[in-house]
């Protein structure tokens, strides 16, 4: 661009100096390889250019894919380590409901076994502790019973079911009378 600028100012000066027809064709081949050659070099210029990017676009392409891949595996890192506080947390969680849970269900198992247990004394049902004392006093005095026949003894009827099992506690635990006395008992007084 320099080249071209001193060139028309020299055909400027010459032209005012009254020049011939050559010097004017001279000055306009000089003035055409002039552009000419500076068309050729901003040709290359843009090849040059086009080339760089390609070759370092590629560079430039694959930096950016190594940039990602770093970035992706740190935002993973930082995603798997915030999981990984997120699952401890509920898990804690979930652990405290569960634990609350279970000791409500004690509690309301415990509250319901007082209230059948209350129930069952109001109705007179023998607790365990009652029918396993009656099953000893049954089993020492059958031993007794051997002792004193000297042989085993037969098979009892199975007795009728009383009207409630603390009557049936309580009939075997009242000492039997015999038959007999209560026989003269009932015969006295009518006679009376």
């Amino acid at each position: 661009m320099a080249k071209l600028k001193k060139s028309t100012l020299k055909s400027g000066a010459r032209k005012s100096a009254g020049g011939s027809a050559k010097d004017t064709e001279a000055q306009a081949e000089r003035l055409g390889k002039t552009i000419t050659e500076s068309a050729q070099q901003i040709w290359l210029a843009g090849m040059g250019a086009f080339n760089r990017a390609q070759s370092e676009g590629g560079k430039l392409f694959e930096s950016l894919v190594r940039d990602g891949v770093s970035l992706e595996q740190s935002a993973r890192k930082f995603a798997g380590t915030r999981a990984d506080m997120v699952r401890d947390v509920v898990e804690d969680r979930v652990g405290q409901a569960r634990e609350r849970a279970a000791d409500t269900w004690d509690k309301l198992e415990k509250v319901f076994e007082d209230r059948v247990q209350r129930a069952l004394v109001t109705l007179g049902v023998p607790s365990r502790e009652d029918l396993n004392a009656l099953t000893a006093r049954v089993e020492r005095l059958t031993a007794e019973l051997r002792k004193g026949n000297g042989s085993a003894p037969k098979a009892a009827r199975s007795p009728r079911k009383p009207a409630s099992a603390k009557a049936a506690s309580a009939a075997a635990l009242a000492p039997k009378t015999a038959p007999t006395k209560a026989r003269k008992r009932v015969s006295k007084s009518t006679a009376a």
